[in-house]
């Protein structure tokens, strides 16, 4: 857990995919975190997190459901949303905070 809070407290972006193998809707967001990645490049981190493998960072963030996707930066949450997120609206949320 200390490598995550390490990640965290980064001063760029950091976008926390918390998902389960399981999870149909957290499937779809694969190819999505991928777009968002080519597009910003090393302007942001991404990070995904299987909730069943690390239940203390689920308990911790309180994820009630996956997939949540979470923007960290400077250890501060900046944003969170459940749910299936498009490319469009994750690069919006990255680029302004």
């Amino acid at each position: 857990m200390n490598k995550f809070q390490e990640l965290i407290n980064s001063d760029k972006p950091v976008l926390v995919d918390f998902f389960a193998e399981w999870c149909g809707p957290c499937k779809m967001m694969a190819p999505i975190l991928k777009d968002v990645k080519n597009k910003l490049g090393d302007a942001v981190t991404i990070v995904k997190v299987d909730v069943d493998k690390n239940p203390d960072a689920a308990r911790q963030f309180n994820i009630q459901g996956v997939p949540t996707l979470m923007v960290f930066q400077n250890g501060e949450v900046k944003w969170r949303q459940s749910g299936v997120v498009q490319a469009r609206q994750l690069e919006h949320v990255l680029s302004s905070v």
